[in-house]
């Protein structure tokens, strides 16, 4: 069986009781990076063997993992923090196991895109999730694809991208509202909500650290303009 274990993005204590009792339970464990998985192990006094499974070694870890369930094993696939495949490696062995009739099994948890989503204060009924953006080649063009999309935008960024990227933002959106949400269950967390423009002059002023959620509003304007294309007989 293959288990799909959401992990915590910052605060050790939004582990669930079901994904430590996996986790100990597993043969194997496959992670994004050993070392941070370790570290979480550790914590919860779980001693099992980990492996590496990221964009460097999947080539070679799918088939691996895919002959280990095969032989009746049980593996536990896990991210640096949070839920695996959502904006990580991982959809490939999921995918190559139920292609094999291999039963997979998602441990629910925490998520960045959730956590950020459910204090963000606006409406999320609908969302565009696309994760990290191009940091070079096709950025403006997607930019400029992205500014016509009529639901909720939300983007991964870093700290270090996060002022650049706000200004790519109100270059091809114009001056947008946004949530920044950072660092979300650690010590620092913080909700930052405004135009672009503002957000810009406050950054520039006081840069932010952590890593960071980035949702952008949906423009009334884009939806009237749609309205405006498709009257209603």
């Amino acid at each position: 069986m293959l288990y799909i274990v959401a992990t915590p993005i910052g605060n050790l204590e939004d582990m669930t009781y079901r994904g430590v009792r996996i986790l100990k339970e597993v043969d194997y464990i496959f992670a994004e990076d050993t070392r941070v998985t370790r570290k979480l192990l550790n914590h919860f006094k779980i001693e099992n063997i980990v492996y590496r499974y990221d964009e460097h070694t999947k080539g070679h870890q799918v088939d691996n993992i895919i002959n280990l369930l095969l032989e009746g094993k049980d593996i536990a696939l896990v991210t640096d923090a949070g839920t695996p495949c959502i904006s990580d490696p991982g959809y490939e062995v999921v995918d190559k196991a139920l292609n094999s009739d291999i039963k997979v099994v998602p441990i629910a948890g925490v998520s960045a895109l959730t956590a950020a989503a459910s204090v963000a204060g606006i409406s999320m009924k609908r969302i565009a999730f696309e994760g990290f953006l191009p940091k070079k080649k096709g950025r403006q063009t997607f930019l400029k694809e992205l500014s016509k999309e009529e639901r909720v935008v939300v983007l991964y960024e870093s700290p270090h991208r996060i002022l650049k990227t706000l200004k790519d933002i109100n270059e091809t959106f114009g001056d947008r509202y946004v949530i920044i949400v950072r660092e979300i269950t650690k010590l620092y967390e913080e909700i930052i909500r405004g135009k672009t423009s503002e957000l810009i002059e406050r950054l520039e002023a006081n840069p932010i650290k952590g890593e960071i959620v980035l949702l952008i509003k949906e423009a009334e304007a884009v939806k009237r303009e749609k309205i405006n294309k498709y009257p209603q007989k």
